[in-house]
């Protein structure tokens, strides 16, 4: 039986915690805080998934063996994980990011809608359109709510064998003769092979320290809303909004009060690391986040009544650094996953089982590979 070192259970270390469980191997997962903790991105209630996707076709068939990932986990856990409310595109026909999903739903031969300005605002009049916009309507699209996805995960893996280490930090990571040697609480544990899914705290472990992955971060906001039902998942997809004075993805009511907003348009500072995650939001970003509300969410009271903050790892062109790590033996790295990896997790987990377990995958991973930034 491989035995395996998983460190880290945000979603991506939790997702391929559980596939090597289901294969049999013997895993131990490491993590400094509690599963489905608020420090990383693998938390603040709700993240999206969508099909037709920007960041290009390439990604499709990964997006497509994550939903029937998501489903398997969610039949095996009986929980409610995914809801499928579909996906928007709101902007300028011209703007890259709505020419780009339409080019990706084209090219790979998505299901999709394309409505035109007063299409649009009658479908959707919970968003503001002005004269010219459009909007993409992706129905493979919804919304994962992250919490009861990690913890579903590491539920299912420690019921297939798995050993969940929470409150225990990786102090030591090194390299032997036969595999590795983890320390965590004074403790060292031998195994086979490691896998590193640290999130943004990738270059606090001297293994990964020169990688290209910095700690941002990222705010979220929501905003109640007078008509909760026309918020809900019933109503409104999960939308990614692309304007001339503000940009951000939002999310329907999950909570039966508010709407959750991230900006886009006011960056992602970075942070010296996660650990100085600041746990609310200035007055200055808060009042540009409330602006953004007021312009285009008509149906909201555009003053947060939630703030929420979150350290994420980005990689210099905002794609996962995923494969062997290199200059070691047994080892995977994944992480750098700017941003765009929840709804991929399932997908990267059993990646990450494969590399542990067979030294290869069949998933076409070329884009990710660690070694891009070194040639």
């Amino acid at each position: 039986m491989t035995r395996v070192a998983v460190i880290g259970t945000g979603v991506i270390g939790a997702m391929t915690t559980w596939r090597l469980a289901l294969r049999g191997a013997e895993v131990l997962a490491f993590d400094t805080y509690g599963p489905g903790h608020d420090r990383g991105a693998s938390a603040g209630e709700s993240r999206i998934f969508r099909t037709a996707y920007k960041e290009g076709p390439g990604y499709v068939p990964l997006l497509q063996r994550a939903e029937a990932l998501w489903r398997e986990l969610e039949d095996g856990a009986g929980a409610d994980l995914l809801t499928m409310c579909g996906g928007l595109t709101i902007g300028p026909p011209e703007h890259p990011d709505v020419l780009a999903v339409r080019r990706c739903a084209e090219d790979a031969g998505l299901d999709h809608e394309v409505l035109d300005t007063e299409q649009a605002r009658k479908r959707f009049p919970q968003h503001r359109i002005d004269d010219g916009e459009v909007m993409v309507l992706d129905p493979a699209a919804g919304v994962l709510r992250p919490e009861p996805c990690v913890q579903a995960a590491l539920r299912s893996a420690e019921a297939a064998g798995a050993r969940i280490l929470p409150y225990h930090p990786v102090t030591d990571a090194a390299e032997t003769a036969n595999g590795w040697r983890i320390t965590s609480n004074d403790t060292a544990f031998e195994v086979d092979h490691v896998i590193f899914a640290p999130g943004p705290w990738a270059r606090q472990l001297a293994p990964l320290r020169d990688l290209p992955v910095e700690a941002r971060l990222i705010t979220a906001y929501w905003f109640a809303a007078r008509d909760v039902a026309a918020h809900s998942p019933a109503s409104l997809p999960i939308a990614i909004r692309r304007h001339a004075e503000a940009g951000f993805s939002c999310f329907p009511a999950l909570d039966g009060v508010a709407i959750k907003i991230v900006p886009h348009h006011l960056g992602w500072p970075d942070l010296d690391g996660p650990d100085d995650l600041p746990r609310s939001s200035s007055p200055e970003h808060a009042r540009a986040a409330a602006a953004a509300a007021a312009k285009l969410l008509p149906g909201v009271t555009p003053h947060p009544v939630r703030v929420g903050t979150f350290a994420e790892g980005f990689t210099p062109d905002e794609h996962a650094l995923l494969g062997p790590l290199p200059g070691h033996h047994e080892a995977t790295v994944m992480t750098g996953f700017s941003g765009h990896g929840f709804k991929l997790a399932p997908a990267f987990g059993e990646i990450g089982a494969d590399l542990a377990l067979d030294g290869g995958t069949s998933h076409d991973i070329t884009t990710l590979d660690p070694n891009r930034f070194l040639l």
